[in-house]
């Protein structure tokens, strides 16, 4: 087996269950989901904008924990309670990434965590050399 670290960072808020927020393996970093929760734990005021925005700022800080930022990010899944945001959560989203733009997936669920609207997950890749 390789070999396989997890990582948090300080910029994001602790886990909410028994799981590391990120994982790196392999060259490939595994970022578990993250809702729009503040580094000290409570969760974002407002609208799908502002839940969307403190989810990707959380992956971001992760991130930079492993010492990458979002161009090293080659597919998300965006778990959205309505998928009438999900314009919304494109606007947003553009405002993180660019092109070329990792592979995505949006997909509608019941619930999430803590009632959010909104979870993201992300895998990256450290280039090597």
């Amino acid at each position: 087996m390789g070999k396989r670290c997890s990582f948090a960072s300080d910029c994001t808020a602790p886990p909410v269950g028994p799981y590391s927020p990120g994982v790196e393996a392999g060259g490939f970093i595994f970022l578990s989901g993250q809702i729009p929760l503040l580094p000290d734990g409570a969760l974002v005021e407002g609208d799908i904008q502002a839940q969307v925005e403190q989810s990707l700022k959380n992956l971001k800080g992760l991130l930079e924990q492993a010492g990458l930022d979002l161009k090293a990010v080659v597919k998300t899944t965006i778990f959205l309670t309505d998928m009438a945001d999900f314009p919304a959560v494109n606007e947003i989203y553009a405002r993180y990434f660019s092109p070329p733009f990792p592979a995505r997936s949006t997909v509608a669920v019941l619930a999430l965590p803590k009632g959010v609207r909104v979870e993201i997950e992300a895998i990256a890749l450290r280039e090597e050399g």
